[in-house]
């Protein structure tokens, strides 16, 4: 017989282990002395597989609930943060419960979310969960017009206080209104070498018109007037003495940068001060305008620069620029210090001193005194002044014609292409901090932009912007920032007041006791908990390093089923774990067993969370627009098309992570670049365009003029070609570069094209070079004269060759027979073979005696 206590199950187990009533009751008997059910052998055999099913279906149940609690502590940011400093800086929503005793009992955390602090127990006032807020602080109504520019609102709010939880985003709002008769500067730059001496006449004619056209824009306009030249030093000009002070017929000296007029509203005294100023020359082709802008941006006093009004310069030319860097050519190798330097007679005295601007300079100067740049250039120098417009904010560029014929009209449609776009910009350098800009223009659609087009006088847009703080700034310092959000072009600015909140209320000294009797006189009691001093630790700094249980402290240390004590990352002082500081300031190790940390999550290129999300304890929490384990794959697809209206990945490839992942052509060939347009194997289409190029640039070919004509009914070639003196191939794009040579003439004539999409050929840019490249006659005459020349030339040098060795040789011989003369030891006046008639034998026996 087998017995259980009746009082340890539950109504609902007694009827899984009996459903029915009737089948329990002819076997089970119920004792009312002993609360006991006693069982048959058939019975128990019975049921016993339920009762097992009943433990395991328990048992289960359980270890998913701790399995889930486990899942959900490593998804909370607030877990394992010991201070309050540590809690509110981990994530917006978390709180810090500082109730004295909260927790020491339980496994309640005092940091977490703020419901869950309510749920378990900590009071509302002893929840410090500061709030992040926006508040307007300064701001006037849009003026209407603005006779002045100190009356003069075209954005507001001025000022806006925030303040911000460390990973918490605000959102602030702008609103602009363009005001009508906005005080408007407009300083006339002109280049006044030889090449625009028609130009400074047409602008003299058309100074008045200039002016006039400008105040029915606007009534508060005025004029200023500057010329240049280039430096005057080799080898941009001649430094012969009479060229230096005349360099062409009718020129004066050359110069760098001359301020004629300062600003004024009188148009005549503009067209006087335009004749009066006379043209100069130079020797090479790039001219010095950009030692001219930087004198005209920084000499706000000297120009008459308006504090408050709309900038512009106006730069005319019909050269391109020299730039930093090009200085040491004439010797210069000072860099340019972006000052003013004008003396009293308004001549740039650094001219000679200093190297030209950067790019990079003009942007920043250009930016500093809200100045837009209008570039005013001929046909042959709009491609390079264009792509310097993209490089410099607020700038614009304009053709010109030949003599400057068009420069009212030039002027007019320049500016309003400048008013009719606001563009927001901010001055913000640092880190902690990210702005983002979001906008419906005028349309319906929020997108994310900081500029509108298409604006008119009186139009209103307004700005969303999403302010973000990344991170707890490491100097006190940085917890407050001031950023100015302004246009383009414009002193007005909304000012953003920023205050990252990184520490409690509670932890500040004043709300703090130091060696407090609730921390066992050991230590700070500060926001609920003891921050020990000196050898004490412990919840209460009760622990004294002199006296360890190291047993019950070893255990306290271990993480789960961890063998490590402090997971290996700390050291284990009296039962709790200190943990480890990386050598890294920026790395982290953190929880009440060290099993946190900030760098132990996936990696790309050796960034922790790809540098676009934050590890926390293990996982990467990725920042907005990216996504992934390792938060490597980019949200977007902007990167995957050139341009907005474009398709996807040039319609040839997959978008993946805002990068295009390119296929092959019907032929099996890869296509390649950043956004598929490029197949540098496939087949191009330069056979089938050669013809009509031909026909339609350089009246030759095979086709006739039906069959050239767009429109006709046999037309082959329904593709307009535009026709340029310079042709420059943009293979990045996928421009394709073709080269033929022409049958009938034998010479060389280049074209390009683009494909708009994938294989739409109807969609095609042609662009072609208006002159042929054609080989030079051969003139036999000329070649016969100059090789019979030759042959004369080569026969009388060898002649004289000849001539030449056999006088040494002579000269030699004749050297070596004095030589060997001086040398001999007979006298040169007597034959050396003469021999006398007698000859005289002495006796040798004679003595000499008669």
């Amino acid at each position: 017989m087998l017995n259980f206590e009746f009082g340890q199950l539950s109504s609902k187990c007694f009827k899984l282990i009996c459903p029915s009533r009737s089948l329990c009751s002819p076997s089970i008997k119920r004792s009312s002395s002993h609360n006991t059910i006693f069982s048959s052998p058939d019975i128990i055999a019975k049921y016993s597989a339920l009762i097992i099913l009943l433990i395991l279906t328990l048992f289960h149940s359980t270890l998913a609930q701790v399995k889930s609690s486990q899942i959900n502590d490593q998804q909370n940011p607030c877990v394992s943060r010991e201070t309050c400093r540590d809690c509110i800086s981990a994530d917006p929503a978390c709180a810090w419960c500082m109730q004295e005793g909260f927790g020491e009992k339980s496994n309640k955390r005092r940091c977490d979310f703020y419901t869950t602090l309510l749920n378990e127990g900590c009071e509302a006032p002893n929840i410090a969960f500061p709030q992040s807020s926006v508040n307007v602080t300064e701001s006037r109504e849009f003026s209407d017009q603005a006779p002045s520019p100190d009356s003069a609102v075209q954005l507001k709010p001025s000022r806006i206080a925030i303040k911000l939880r460390p990973k918490d985003t605000q959102r602030v709002y702008t609103e602009f209104k363009q005001a009508v008769d906005y005080p408007v500067d407009l300083y006339y730059l002109m280049d006044l070498s030889k090449s625009m001496e028609d130009d400074k006449e047409k602008l003299g004619l058309l100074g008045n018109d200039l002016a006039r056209e400008m105040q029915r824009i606007t009534r508060n306009f005025r004029l200023g007037f500057g010329s240049f030249v280039d430096k005057t030093v080799m080898p941009y000009i001649s430094t012969v003495p009479e060229k230096i002070k005349q360099p062409c017929t009718g020129c004066v000296a050359p110069y760098g940068f001359r301020n004629h007029m300062a600003m004024a509203s009188n148009s005549e005294y503009f067209v006087q001060k335009v004749k009066e100023t006379n043209i100069s020359g130079n020797l090479d082709a790039p001219e010095g305008g950009f030692d001219a802008i930087m004198q005209a941006i920084v000499c706000e006093n000297e120009v008459g620069w308006r504090k408050d009004s709309r900038k512009l310069v106006v730069f005319s030319t019909d050269s391109s620029f020299h730039y930093a860097g090009d200085g040491k050519l004439g010797g210069i190798v000072d860099p340019n210090d972006g000052e003013c330097h004008m003396d009293l007679n308004g001549e740039y005295t650094e001219s000679t001193k200093q190297d030209y601007p950067s790019i990079s300079q003009i942007n920043q100067k250009a930016m500093d005194h809200y100045v837009n740049l209008i570039f005013a250039v001929t046909a042959n120098q709009v491609q390079i002044y264009e792509k310097l417009s993209g490089l410099v904010k607020g700038s614009s560029t304009g053709m010109l014609a030949n003599d400057s014929a068009n420069i009212v009209e030039l002027v007019k449609a320049e500016y309003q292409k400048i008013t009719s776009s606001i563009e927001l910009i901010d001055d913000y350098k640092g880190s902690d901090l990210k702005l983002e800009y979001y906008s419906k223009c005028l349309g319906d659609k929020l997108e994310k932009t900081n500029k509108c087009d298409g604006l008119r006088v009186g139009t209103e847009v307004k700005f969303e912007i999403r302010v973000t703080a990344l991170k707890c700034p490491a100097l006190p310092g940085d917890r407050n920032q001031t950023i100015n959000i302004s246009p383009v072009g414009l002193k007005e600015s909304t000012q953003l007041d920023i205050q990252i909140i990184c520490e409690c209320d509670c932890g500040q000294e004043w709300n703090s006791e130091r060696n407090s009797p609730r921390c066992s006189g050991g230590g700070t009691y500060t926001c609920g908990i003891c921050e020990c001093e000196g050898n004490r630790y412990g919840p209460h700094c009760e622990c004294d390093a002199k006296s360890v249980d190291t047993i019950k402290d070893e255990l306290a240390c271990r993480y789960q089923n961890e063998t490590r004590l402090c997971s290996g990352r700390g050291e284990c002082i009296c039962g709790s774990c200190k943990c480890n500081e990386p050598d890294d300031p920026n790395e982290r190790i953190w929880g009440k067993h060290c099993e946190c940390d900030n760098f132990s999550c996936l990696r790309n290129n050796g960034k922790v969370c790809s540098g676009h999300g934050t590890c926390d304890c293990g996982k990467c929490r990725c920042d907005e627009g990216w996504l992934g384990d390792d938060c490597n794959c980019q949200d977007s697809i902007d990167s995957c098309r050139a341009a907005p209206g474009d398709k996807i990945c040039s319609g040839r490839g997959e978008c993946v992570c805002n990068s295009c992942i390119c296929g092959v052509s019907e032929d099996n060939q890869p296509y390649t670049g950043q956004y598929c347009q490029l197949c540098p194997t496939c087949r191009t289409q330069c056979e089938k365009l050669k013809d009509c190029v031909r026909c339609k640039v350089h009246q030759t070919g095979p086709l006739t003029d039906a069959e050239c004509s767009l429109g006709t009914n046999v037309s082959k070639c329904q593709w307009s070609v535009i026709v340029v003196d310079d042709l420059e191939v943009d293979t990045e794009r996928g421009e394709v570069h073709c080269v033929f040579i022409d049958e009938d003439d034998d010479c060389k004539y280049q074209f390009k094209y683009y494909i708009h999409g994938e294989e739409d050929y109807k969609k095609i840019d042609l662009t072609a070079l208006r002159n042929k490249d054609c080989p030079a006659p051969v003139n036999v005459l000329a070649i016969v004269i100059g090789v019979i020349a030759s042959i004369v030339l080569a026969g009388l040098g060898l002649l004289m060759i000849w001539k030449l060795l056999t006088s040494i040789h002579d000269r030699r011989e004749f050297a070596k027979f004095e030589k060997e003369r001086m040398m001999a030891k007979w006298d040169t006046g007597e034959n050396p073979i003469f021999k006398q008639a007698t000859t005289t034998f002495k006796n040798p026996t004679y003595g000499g005696k008669h």
